[in-house]
């Protein structure tokens, strides 16, 4: 499932967007978008609408599981 990650470039106040196929995929992508001091706005799916990180967490664990795969861990606290 895709999703669209938004984000705001912090040093020049402009909201950017990424594109994931996966929510292992989206949850790396948020992963960096925190370690360059750059503030989430938003996660968005076709399905499943505005979520927030956990419960793009769940996606990913049912992800992982269907492929038989290692779950993802962030190692940042993000808010939504």
């Amino acid at each position: 499932m895709p999703y669209c990650i938004g984000f705001e470039i912090m040093n020049r106040r402009k909201l950017a967007t990424a594109e994931a196929t996966t929510a292992r995929q989206a949850l790396l992508l948020i992963d960096q978008v925190q370690t360059r001091d750059q503030e989430l706005k938003f996660i968005r799916s076709p399905q499943e609408g505005e979520i927030g990180v956990e419960m793009l967490r769940l996606l990913a664990k049912e992800e992982n599981e269907e492929l038989g795969q290692p779950v993802v861990r962030s190692s940042h606290c993000l808010r939504r």
